[in-house]
């Protein structure tokens, strides 16, 4: 059995959460989920990013103590975990002191190999992206990703972080097909090393941003946010001396899941980071694609955004994760609306599984006699299994789906309400197979919809038609 680590980014708690995290945190859950049921050993992790200047400006106009409004939004994130019935085995805070005690040693073995430096500088900021900006990357005088906020110029002294030492060990890192999926990702990452690597700024002048992680031995500076958050990978798992960090991050398979504007801070800075303190690199990174509301991307500064507790108010747990792993595309940018979620709601689940489940335990509960014994337990398809571990989350609903459809049309056809009319032994005998398909269709279900699986197993095991499995809107 393999140690298996996987991991999201750690959203910036500056407002609540939105589906594009969401949806990023039920694509963990689904692969952690499934990896244990393969006999994995996996430890899934996940978080808030606390530290940075858009923090103590939001805290500032609340006319809130930071520390009480970052405790606030990471209790909002927290609370993913009931609302999409996650599975994750930490929660880590860049608070913790764990974390900032990981944070001030990896900044100190980045200094002992020489890769840390001090120097002054002037350029344009992006307190939205909390980094600075090129004129070249600058659209109609703005940050790209925050066309409503002026960036801002600031001089002042810094350290640096020699990223450019790192150009050639990066290119060799990602040569591996295997460490970026999509492999277009993987070519943007390439192209974006072979084009120069320019040195980074890693610190913020204590006296213009008070609220960071303190820099070992400068009592002058705060460490930048990425340098501090990025560490929370390996903070979470005790490193630098935890047996947790040995077990899964040394001797398992690392997995990072990341949305595709992290490729920068994800692949390449974080990859750096982590050579230059000896520390074995990522195995993997999954970039996922944005959801978008009417064609624009979802973005908490541009206001469009849909709360995931809005959609588990309106279609539950198990619908919320069903819409956002079947119909938001994996890798590609993917339009929700309203009208599309209630769509999918009422086709699929209402009047696809939901149906299925009430046609068949309904005919079991007339007609047979007892509950029928448990299937004997068979291998999942390959089809199925390979979908999820390439990331082609939808296909594997695809093919689960294509299941309850064929099981619709195979009791439409054979017609069982009449066949135990003329019949009853031959009649049992179809039943009999249609709870036996279901209850197929309910292990493949184990990983994507877990209390839906629950449902189907206790259903079919004692012969009762459920309460409820998605029930009208």
């Amino acid at each position: 059995m393999s140690s298996k680590y996987i991991t999201t980014t750690i959203p910036y708690v500056n407002a609540d959460p939105h589906i594009g995290f969401a949806l990023e945190i039920l694509q963990a859950d689904l692969l952690a989920r499934h990896y244990r049921l393969m006999g994995h050993d996996v430890f899934f992790n996940t978080g808030v990013d606390e530290h940075g200047q858009k923090i103590l400006q939001k805290a500032e106009e609340k006319g809130e103590d930071v520390q009480k409004y970052v405790d606030h939004y990471a209790a909002e994130f927290k609370k993913l975990k009931e609302a999409l019935n996650l599975s994750n085995d930490a929660f880590v805070r860049t608070t913790d002191k764990n974390h900032i005690e990981a944070a001030q040693e990896i900044w100190k073995r980045c200094v002992a190999k020489g890769d840390i430096y001090k120097k002054k500088y002037k350029g344009l900021y992006c307190v939205g992206d909390e980094a600075f900006l090129k004129e070249k990357d600058l659209v109609d005088g703005k940050c790209p990703n925050h066309p409503t906020m002026d960036p801002i110029e600031i001089e002042e002294e810094n350290y640096f972080f020699r990223l450019s030492n790192y150009q050639g060990v990066l290119l060799e890192y990602l040569e591996n097909e295997k460490s970026i999926t999509p492999d277009w990702r993987r070519k943007e990452a390439i192209d974006f090393v072979q084009n120069g690597l320019e040195d980074f700024s890693i610190s913020r002048e204590k006296k213009r941003l008070s609220w960071g992680v303190p820099v070992p031995g400068d009592s002058e500076q705060v460490m930048y946010v990425w340098f501090d958050a990025l560490t929370n990978y390996i903070s979470t798992l005790g490193w630098p001396d935890g047996e947790k960090f040995k077990k899964y991050w040394e001797k398992g398979e690392t997995l990072q899941i990341a949305g595709k504007d992290q490729i920068r801070f994800q692949s390449i800075i974080w990859q750096a980071m982590l050579m230059s303190a000896d520390i074995k690199t990522t195995d993997s990174i999954f970039y996922h694609g944005f959801i978008n509301s009417g064609g624009q991307k979802m973005s908490k500064s541009i206001g469009n955004v849909i709360s995931p507790y809005e959609l588990v108010e309106k279609y539950g747990t198990e619908a919320t994760r069903y819409l956002l792993l079947r119909h938001v595309h994996p890798v590609d940018d993917s339009d929700i609306t309203w009208e599309k979620l209630d769509e999918w709601y009422t086709a699929h689940l209402v009047n696809g599984i939901g149906n299925l489940t009430a046609r068949i335990t309904k005919l079991a509960e007339t007609h047979l006699e007892s509950p029928i014994d448990r299937p004997e337990a068979i291998g999942f398809p390959k089809e199925y299994t390979d979908a999820i571990e390439s990331f082609k989350f939808n296909e594997a609903f695809d093919y689960v789906w294509s299941l309850v459809g064929a099981l619709d049309k195979r009791i439409t056809d054979e017609e069982p309400f009449k066949v135990v009319k003329t019949d009853l032994e031959k009649g049992r005998v179809l039943i009999t197979e249609y709870m036996q398909e279901l209850y197929a269709i309910g292990r493949l279900l184990y990983s994507i919809l877990p209390e839906t699986n629950k449902i189907i197993k206790k259903t079919v095991l004692e012969n009762k038609k459920p309460e409820n499995l998605f029930g009208r809107i």
